[in-house]
């Protein structure tokens, strides 16, 4: 029972302290009730408490769903960056307007069904090995490419432990994630390169922060200081010398009518000249304490938060201090610290003091002079947190003062992030709870499925640990991996999930290490909990009396409260039995009151929670809206570039677009130019053909038809005189021959004929520019 088992957990840490009393039984009574009552329990209790859990469990929900969202439309976002910084390199201009749509219309994944139930079943026992077995994952992303990685992160962090509030799929991923940081360590030959590099483990540790707790965090410490400084959009902090020289030159110029003459500065003058510039020291003593005053500020709201930062990842610093002990016996502290650091405060902390819209603590993105301002007090908590960044940045070591002040603290705070317990233990609980459940399913699209059958295809031969095991099998029987679909086919469906290879476990005492007395007593206190919450009890005083609540039930008119209130008589009567006989006390009695205290005690910290991550949803949900609004400004700004830049088309024919030059055509009204006719020798002489695999007594008989339908998009056809149809097609749009140019990708091979990418590039500019209908 969901509600229950929030509940018990928190009220097993208070009982737990209390002498006498025997906090295993505490903390696994909501575990049984799980495995023993079904679904159908779940809407049996209806107090307050319930109806807030509910309410909380609905909220975070939501936070997991759009946060997906949002990682799906940041990586938008950065693709679109890198075609705009290509095409301004370039000075070409090209349009993805279709691209763009499409990547939109992914974000509105409409529910469908997938067609075939045998494979889906099939997917379902992957995924379940998937989500049950971390360490297949974990091996995916040690050897997955950069360019793989994005779609494999979605569909880990945001579908398969994309719940980001169920604790038995955070310590699912968790244990992902400690194979994968093992690895990472056993790999490291230098100290300085651990967790700094840019490669899939560092993009999976980054975009682990960016989930529902993780921002919760920043929103809780950094919101308020951060807005509070963004709104003096003219306090200037700059302290580099070079630029605040700039400053006073400007200045003086200005008061000087613009007459150089009328100067005794220097146009321009060296750092180090700069740096000793009386004036500019000046300017620079205030700011270097104000600097101080906000970067103590900011660090002394981090320090006093520790106990609000996600347990996840404390977790992850607690594995980092682990694997660095291991791999540099002796090392100190501090510099195990380092390593610390650079995860809390290089991958997650900084990120969103730096840009800050970014991360939803904003409404917009800051004035020039604050965000100069948070780039500084990044950079004051980076040193602080890793080594003086003064070698690279002289001018930094004004602001030592700050580094000396606060390095006990900054190492006492990094150890104690470490100070959390393993859940291991509760792994396994809750493992059992998950295989007891009549039916696990998991939200998933279609593509999703199939991008990561193609990835563990791929990489079979390193993820297949035991040959015709549970992976082989499975991967036997789907066969080849699918091609994507067409994002209008791309449906969201229900995947259940479920192993043919788990082991059967005959009773619960096998795994939860009790006896069979304990098992008992935990049922009938289960049990009585839940009858107490779900029937009316107001006219019951405390303490309360087992038999009272057990009686009431068996005379409900709810067949399934009377079912459960005749066990639970049958349950006290046996452990009545038990009981030695010059025993007066009754510990079960005593425990269901305490327990139901305790209950009624969180509902209020309930309440705040929600509070909290009602402000967590809507500025992810904000945030949304503002990526939304880039995509649309950067598809407005191609769109403009490439109307500028396309030739004019006066007297332009409509007509049914030519998709391909002779055999196929596409039933819609488009804009073409072409098509137009080169021979092989004419390409091969602008170097645009270098490899010709046609016998050169056929050359003569070789062409090629070259058609634009949308400025930007080309069709590329190879012809043999005498035949109807085509010998290949080749749909090229510029931005594929720039990205193609910038991975340093000289030629294409077409079977026939292969190209060469820049001179393809040229001559597609050069021949349609000029074009004119």
């Amino acid at each position: 029972m969901t509600t229950l088992k929030v509940a018990t957990q928190n009220s097993s840490d208070s009982v737990a302290d209390r002498p006498g009393m025997q906090p295993k039984r505490v903390s696994v009574t909501a575990i049984y009730l799980s495995m023993t009552s079904g679904s159908d329990s779940e809407c049996e209790v209806d107090d307050a408490l319930a109806r807030a859990q509910k309410q909380l469990t609905d909220l975070k929900a939501k936070i997991s769903v759009q946060s997906k969202r949002n990682f799906l439309l940041e990586r938008d976002v950065r693709y679109l960056d890198s075609r705009i910084g290509l095409l301004i390199q370039n000075k070409i201009a090209s349009e993805e307007q279709a691209e763009v749509t499409n990547r939109l219309e992914q974000l509105e994944v409409k529910d469908g069904i997938f067609p075939n139930h045998r494979k889906l079943d099939t997917y379902g026992h992957l995924f379940f090995l998937l989500q049950t077995e971390p360490r297949y994952l974990a091996a995916l992303c040690r050897i997955l490419s950069m360019s793989e990685i994005d779609a494999f992160l979605q569909t880990v962090l945001f579908t398969i432990y994309g719940n980001q509030y169920e604790q038995r799929e955070e310590h699912l991923l968790l244990t992902m994630f400690q194979s994968v940081l093992s690895s990472q360590f056993e790999a490291a030959k230098e100290f300085s390169s651990l967790l700094r590099a840019n490669t899939p483990v560092s993009r999976l540790l980054t975009t682990y922060t960016r989930r529902g707790p993780g921002q919760a965090y920043l929103k809780l410490v950094l919101s308020d200081q951060i807005n509070c400084l963004v709104q003096h959009t003219d306090l200037d902090l700059e302290i580099d010398p070079s630029k605040v020289y700039e400053q006073v030159y400007a200045k003086a110029l200005s008061e000087a009518n613009g007459v150089q003459a009328n100067l005794s500065l220097a146009r321009s003058v060296s750092a180090e000249a700069a740096a000793e510039n009386e004036l500019v020291l000046q300017i620079i003593r205030p700011r270097v304490s104000k600097l101080l005053e906000l970067a103590n500020n900011l660090f002394d709201a981090i320090v006093s938060s520790i106990d609000a930062v996600p347990y996840g990842i404390r977790w992850l610093c607690k594995q980092i201090r682990s694997l660095t002990r291991r791999k540099y016996p002796g090392i100190d502290e501090a510099t195990v610290g380092t390593l610390i650091g650079a995860f809390f405060f290089l991958r997650y902390v900084n990120p969103a003091i730096v840009t800050p819209h970014s991360y939803m603590l904003v409404d917009s993105l800051p004035a020039d002079c604050p965000r100069r301002t948070l780039t500084l007090l990044a950079k004051m908590l980076q040193s602080l947190a890793n080594k003086p960044l003064y070698a690279k940045e002289p001018y930094m070591v004004s602001l030592a003062e700050f580094v000396d002040h606060n390095k006990t603290r900054i190492n006492t705070f990094l150890s104690e992030l470490c100070d959390v317990p393993d859940f291991y233990e509760y792994l396994e609980l809750d493992h059992y709870v998950a295989l007891s459940k009549k039916r696990v399913s998991l939200p998933i699209t279609i593509n999703e499925l199939y991008t990561m059958h193609g990835l563990v295809e791929k990489y079979k031969d390193v993820l297949i640990f035991v040959p015709n095991g549970p992976l082989a099998i499975i991967l036997k029987e789907l066969g080849p991996p699918h091609e994507v679909l067409p994002r209008s086919e791309n449906y969201l469906i229900e995947l259940p999930m479920y192993s043919r290879f788990e082991t059967q476990i005959e009773h619960p005492n096998s795994l939860l290490d009790i006896t069979k007395t304990d098992f008992m007593y935990m049922e009938t206190k289960a049990l009585l909990i839940q009858l107490f919450r779900s029937l009316d009890m107001s006219g019951f005083t405390r303490p309360i009396d087992p038999y009272k609540i057990a009686e009431h039930a068996s005379a409900s008119s709810d067949p399934n409260v009377v079912k459960k209130g005749v066990r639970a008589i049958a349950l006290l009567k046996e452990i009545e039995a038990q009981r030695p006989a010059a025993c007066k006390c009754n510990p079960l009695t005593e425990e269901i009151d305490e327990e139901l205290a305790q209950l009624w005690s969180i509902k209020d910290k309930i309440v705040e929670e929600q509070k909290s991550l009602e402000s967590v949803y809507q500025s992810i949900k904000d945030h949304n809206e503002y990526l939304r609004g880039q995509l649309d400004a950067y598809k407005s700004y191609l769109s403009n570039v490439r109307s500028q830049s396309a030739p004019k088309r006066s007297n332009v024919n409509e007509r049914v677009g030519l998709v391909a030059v002779e055999d196929r055509r596409v039933p819609q009204r488009t804009q073409f130019i072409g098509p137009y006719r080169y021979s092989q020798q004419s390409l091969q002489k602008e170097g645009v053909v270098v490899v010709c695999n046609v016998p050169e007594n056929r050359l003569p008989n070789l062409y090629f038809y070259v058609s634009s339908p949308s400025p930007g998009t080309f069709i590329v056809s190879l012809h043999y005189k005498g035949r109807s149809r085509g010998l290949l097609e080749l749909n090229l749009k510029l931005d594929d021959l720039l990205e193609m140019m910038r991975n340093e990708v000289e030629v294409l091979d077409l079977e026939y004929v292969v190209v060469n990418v820049p001179r393809m590039l040229e001559f597609l500019q050069r021949q349609f520019t000029r074009r004119k209908w």
